[in-house]
């Protein structure tokens, strides 16, 4: 299994303030178990920038799994 659902507000707050903070090094992505793409946030910075905005906007709509 590679993605976790985020199912729980608790889960879903700690991986916003996760994202929010450390985005740009995946962190969040670790934390929820999407182990290969957070490797790929942390050389690329996030994909320089476009995803950890994009994951913003998916936590916070509940559309990141």
């Amino acid at each position: 299994m590679n993605a976790i659902s985020i199912q729980s507000p608790k889960d879903k707050k700690t991986a916003l303030i996760l994202c929010i903070f450390f985005g740009y090094f995946g962190l969040h992505r670790f934390y929820v178990g999407k182990v290969k793409s957070g490797f790929q946030y942390m050389f690329t910075f996030g994909f320089f920038g476009l995803g950890w905005i994009m994951d913003i906007i998916l936590i916070l709509t509940g559309s990141f799994t």
